[in-house]
């Protein structure tokens, strides 16, 4: 039996008629989804994995390296698949006030991501905080679209117009979202569902909820990239993470077709099956990758502070400044001065005793206003954050 998974309501747009998409709510009937066969077993696989992920978080000395690590490296994909010229490299020098060579308003479409996460993840931790929910998006998305790139687009508001994906105008479009005056019933629906008591494993929901939030596209602009800042909240809220260690954005940055063409099957086959595996398969992927991320990064870490104890080297701040370096890969003297709470001289000798140990590189060429990397560190942070498109 094959499933409806909503209706196509015609509307005028600009003088032409366009069928416009308007989902069921959450979760499918008619028919149920059974989690049997290969979805069972994908669905065991990521459960293992993202465990496996959580355990490993818990059991490093420090976590707030890797969630400032792995909350950047989804920030900077997240937003690269909607087209921002902007890499890690980039984003950490921003932080360290050094040159990068990308424009300054994608670098800040980057940083409006880590602050719509970080308000987002603030509210739903605090007492009287917002819980999952409409006004939580539209807060989430204010942040997320502030500054030159995204002021026009209604920062934090639903949209009152009706928008498209692909083509040249919604009469071309290869997908066109509900009717702004679908927005509040449906929305409506989808915090409902995520609030509930709903029986599906939460891995199964996420993949539900991300899928029914990009059908809606219930804004202008910055639709993508809220729809997965979704998933990190939903992992956390629902105890499957402690900490946004899954950059997930990365499976959908290698498989950006199967992406698009699994969340369309949804909407004209009824497909939700096929969608469900394809994530599941990405969340399975990517937190394995992200345990042996963290385990190469600590190694990295434990054996340059002995490399560095041990050359001769060594001074009091150099030693505070290493040890600062997974938060700060990318560091100026200016920027070593605010970390280590020291003077400019002192900055100065102890990112010196780092570059003598081999720890710090010198990659900008100047003579004045120089940046210092922890290379080795960053060559296994980086992977897949490359700029493809």
């Amino acid at each position: 039996m094959k499933r409806k998974t909503g209706i196509y309501e015609t509307t005028s747009v600009a003088g032409e008629k366009v069928k416009a998409f308007i989902p069921h709510d959450l979760p499918p009937v008619n028919p149920k989804i059974k989690i049997d066969g290969k979805l069972a077993t994908l669905l065991q696989t990521a459960e293992t994995n993202i465990t496996r992920l959580e355990a490993s978080g818990q059991i490093v000395p420090s976590l707030d390296w890797f969630v400032y690590a792995f909350v950047r490296k989804e920030a900077v994909i997240s937003s690269q698949i909607e087209g921002t010229q902007a890499s890690l490299d980039d984003l950490l020098a921003s932080e360290a006030d050094a040159k990068t060579g990308a424009p300054p308003e994608h670098v800040e479409e980057i940083c409006n991501y880590l602050e719509a996460l970080k308000y987002a993840r603030k509210q739903l931790r605090n007492k009287g905080g917002l819980p999952l929910s409409t006004r939580l998006f539209n807060g989430a998305h204010k942040r997320l679209m502030s500054g030159t790139r995204g002021q026009h687009k209604q920062p934090g508001q639903i949209r009152r117009s009706q928008n498209w994906i692909g083509g040249t105008r919604p009469g071309n479009a290869s997908f066109v979202p509900p009717a702004p005056q679908r927005l509040s019933h449906l929305l409506g629906g989808l915090e409902k569902y995520l609030n509930s008591n709903d029986t599906f494993p939460p891995l199964i929901r996420a993949g539900l909820v991300h899928a029914q939030f990009e059908t809606i596209h219930p804004y202008l602009d910055g639709n993508g990239r809220l729809g997965r800042l979704l998933i990190t909240l939903c992992l956390e809220e629902w105890n499957l993470l402690s900490e946004p260690l899954l950059y997930l954005s990365l499976f959908f940055k290698r498989h950006r077709e199967e992406y698009y063409k699994r969340l369309a099957a949804i909407r004209t086959h009824g497909d939700w099956e096929g969608w469900l595996a394809y994530f599941l398969e990405g969340i399975a992927r990517v937190s394995e990758e992200s345990v042996k991320l963290i385990a190469a990064l600590f190694k990295t870490l434990s054996r340059d502070r002995v490399r560095y104890l041990d050359s001769g080297n060594a001074t009091v701040v150099g030693a505070r400044l290493l040890e600062s370096l997974p938060q700060n890969p990318i560091v100026t003297v200016k920027s070593a001065v605010r970390i280590c709470s020291t003077t400019r001289p002192t900055a100065a000798k102890a990112i010196n005793s780092l570059v003598d140990s081999g720890i710090l590189t010198e990659t900008s060429g100047r003579s004045r206003g120089r940046t210092f990397s922890y290379g080795e560190y960053l060559k296994h942070l980086r992977e897949g954050t490359e700029i493809i498109w």
